[in-house]
């Protein structure tokens, strides 16, 4: 189930133009490269776990999205999957990080981006200690519509790939602790 704020409800979209991106990205920048460690910014994702139908509701920017189990591994398809947040995430991101770079370098472009994964869920249930757990494959889509040339469209879609945060945080290895706590209820 996802809650969404009411201009989302209403499809209101703000528009963003090359000089007003470049107005707000520049003194960014240039604070960056004159003190880089205000270049590092910490972000994080809440959840709280509702016992009564295996779910995690988790707070985003815009909407409270409550995950659960996929009907593949015994949900009943009425909460997000996991899985599915992670391919949109994917998707999002690489879309904006495209809208981003081609608005910066004054290219109109539409289309449509689809993150598609396979996973054996085999793995995530614990029948196969050979199988596993996690994503085998992901492939990012991109069907854009421009008057770019081949050339253009391939240098954007390569800078794209170059700069998004999650398909680069996907693609490489990176520590992660978890660390827990548990108190009396």
């Amino acid at each position: 189930m996802i809650q969404r704020s009411e201009s989302q409800r209403k499809g209101e979209e703000k528009t963003m133009d090359r000089a007003t991106l470049r107005s707000l990205q520049q003194p960014l920048k240039q604070r960056y490269l004159q003190q880089p460690a205000e270049g590092t910014i910490r972000l994080s994702a809440n959840g709280t776990i509702g016992a009564q139908n295996l779910s995690c509701s988790v707070q985003t920017g815009q909407a409270i999205v409550a995950a659960g189990l996929h009907p593949s591994t015994g949900g009943d398809g009425t909460l997000a999957c996991s899985g599915d947040l992670l391919l949109q995430a994917l998707a999002a991101c690489a879309g904006v990080t495209l809208a981003a770079v081609a608005t910066n370098r004054g290219f109109m472009i539409q289309g449509n981006i689809q993150a598609t994964g396979e996973l054996d869920v085999r793995g995530t249930l614990g029948i196969d200690p050979q199988v596993p757990v996690g994503f085998r494959s992901i492939t990012l889509s991109l069907e854009l519509q421009s008057d770019l040339s081949v050339e253009l469209v391939t240098d954007l879609v390569q800078t794209t790939e170059k700069y998004c945060v999650v398909l680069q945080t996907l693609r490489s290895v990176l520590p992660i602790e978890v660390e827990s706590s548990n108190t009396s209820a």
